[in-house]
């Protein structure tokens, strides 16, 4: 995974249609077919915009949560610690904007459960609660005290807002 830059991870996300990441640059990948691949590079990657591009991909591709369990596997403590929380983000997001992504994207699969008793979340049926309890545990797990659940709620509105416009763009 060392090995795989942003430019070929921004160029797998551009291949897979998602546009999170605005690099005109980034020419399409064959990572965009390596679903594992990509989850555990994106979640081990140096740059934060790379690594919370984890929440539109799975957003836009929840058949990736097949992949999830083989690329936590291959991921260091701290990296699963991204991973399962970006997960789980997407995964309480994609309950709470359901209605928004079915206009956007058509019906998707939902995001299963994979990680809520690894991050030993209580809450895990209210995706408001379920954020911000995420939020919190996100915060003691990676010892940063950072906003988490305003940055998942970027990761979606960023997003969804990305949709919208191209969505426009071609009616």
């Amino acid at each position: 995974m060392e090995n795989i830059s942003g430019e070929q991870l921004s160029g797998a996300l551009k291949s897979l249609g998602v546009t999170f990441i605005l690099d005109e640059m980034a020419p399409e990948d064959s990572l965009s077919r390596q679903p594992t691949e990509l989850l555990a590079a994106l979640a081990a990657s140096d740059e934060a915009r790379l690594r919370l591009a984890l929440i539109p991909l799975l957003l836009q591709h929840p058949e990736f949560s097949a992949y999830a369990n083989a690329a936590d596997h291959r991921l260091s403590h701290q990296k699963r610690v991204t991973l399962r929380c970006y997960y789980t983000a997407a995964r309480y997001l994609q309950q709470k904007y359901r209605s928004r992504l079915d206009a956007l994207l058509g019906h998707t699969l939902w995001l299963p459960d994979l990680f809520s008793t690894e991050l030993q979340l209580k809450n895990a049926s209210d995706p408001e609660i379920g954020l911000n309890e995420l939020g919190r545990r996100h915060q003691q797990l990676s010892g940063l005290h950072i906003n988490w659940r305003g940055t998942y709620e970027h990761a979606a509105l960023r997003f969804f807002t990305h949709l919208e416009r191209k969505k426009e763009w071609q009616i």
